[in-house]
């Protein structure tokens, strides 16, 4: 099947007015699996019936396919993207600047060079920022080591693995992620220092996991607990 084909024919159903649309995710990198949807960028400050409204995210099926739609005017469109700029996930971001577009006009070019500079550039992690991320982790580890009940492992040992991974890519200047995308950017920052996390949180040796945490929780700044004031 020609998904390209098949997200154009869908803009051009459900969203006519769009000025730009660009095909995101799995489907644009060429790795889609059976379950894959497909992600769709609209920009367009017609696109919407409503006055005032500025954003819209739904999901649509379409021609057998699920559609997952992110559409914006220009000014919604900058507001949620700097909105993910200071979360450290600029998902839609990535949308604009990695995706392959199906439908494009000449303000493209110039939003694509403005925003792809802004992610070169990487996070900002203020230092109270990482004190209050050094504290939390602090927080879990400490449960971690006292657990013994084995889902209370599980957990503590899941809630970690997430925490220390966003701290050390953003201690490295690197965006983070969600679910699956967290691991995926965290092997890109170096596949050895995941491995060293991931090898013991798979087996579930939380004792290693434990000391590993604690090993790179060091090399971001250390522990962070009595007199920290947030």
């Amino acid at each position: 099947m020609d998904h390209f084909a098949v997200a154009e024919r869908f803009v051009a159903a459900h969203y006519p007015r769009a000025d730009v649309a660009i095909v995101a995710g799995s489907t644009a990198r060429g790795d889609r699996t059976s379950t894959s949807d497909i992600d769709l960028l609209l920009l367009g400050d017609d696109l919407f019936d409503v006055d005032g409204q500025t954003s819209e995210a739904s999901t649509h099926d379409f021609d057998g396919e699920i559609f997952e739609v992110f559409a914006y005017t220009s000014r919604g469109f900058d507001e949620w993207a700097a909105r993910g700029i200071a979360q450290h996930r600029p998902v839609t971001v990535h949308m604009l600047v990695d995706g392959i577009a199906i439908r494009e006009d000449d303000r493209l070019g110039p939003l694509r060079q403005r925003w792809r500079s802004v992610l070169h550039a990487g996070p900002s992690l203020s230092a109270q920022e990482s004190a209050f991320r050094r504290y939390v982790i602090t927080d879990v580890l400490d449960d971690l080591e006292d657990a013994t009940d084995p889902v209370e492992q599980r957990v503590e040992a899941s809630i970690l693995f997430e925490r220390i991974a966003e701290l050390m890519l953003l201690t490295e200047g690197q965006w983070i992620g969600a679910g699956k995308w967290l691991p995926r950017r965290l092997q890109e920052l170096s596949i050895e220092r995941a491995d060293r996390l991931t090898i013991p949180l798979i087996a579930s040796d939380y004792k290693t996991f434990a000391a590993r945490v604690s090993a790179e929780l060091e090399r971001a700044g250390g522990r962070v607990q009595a007199g920290f004031v947030r």
